[in-house]
């Protein structure tokens, strides 16, 4: 197996931005959940492509907390970055920021979101990933809460399979 050489926190980074229009709107005349999911999937997808060089695909999400509504004319700010990784798997972070078009305010945060990312090769098989090398202490913490999230995942797989045996 070929060894990689461990990439900082930072070189994920990526930053998308659009705004909200009138095909975005549910029937409460707020952005649809399924929107801004799609939003937070192409942004963390970007980031995982990023840090490994290759294709990555969705594998699970861990969680989608949706804060506040988007409307339309809100521009939205997805940001993301790996905060841990496996042999073959990465968790990506996503915070979704609007500025809104008819308030002169501070830029609210609307969503966050844990995504699970497998790197995959030609013929769709995992293949191995570069370490993350949290570049500070904040990106520290994230790796371990990312670590925690894992465990959990882990965890429920295993019990949901056991109690299926029965």
């Amino acid at each position: 197996m070929q060894e990689h050489t461990g990439r900082p926190t930072a070189y994920s980074r990526v930053t998308l931005t659009r705004i909200m229009t009138a095909v975005d709107v549910n029937l409460y005349g707020t952005v649809h959940g399924g929107v801004i999911m799609k939003f937070i999937d192409d942004v963390a997808g970007a980031a995982a492509a990023r840090h490994t060089g290759g294709t990555a695909v969705t594998a699970s999400i861990d969680e989608i907390l949706f804060l506040e509504p988007l409307r339309v004319g809100d521009l939205v700010h997805a940001y993301a970055q790996v905060n841990w990784t496996g042999s073959t798997s990465m968790e990506v972070g996503v915070r979704l920021v609007a500025q809104r078009w008819d308030e002169v305010a501070d830029p609210v945060v609307v969503a966050t979101a844990y995504l699970v990312f497998v790197a995959v090769d030609a013929e769709g098989k995992p293949r191995p990933v570069p370490p993350v090398v949290p570049d500070s202490p904040e990106n520290e913490g994230r790796w371990r809460e990312a670590e925690i999230r894992r465990e959990h995942r882990l965890a429920r797989r295993e019990a949901i399979q056991q109690h299926r045996q029965k």
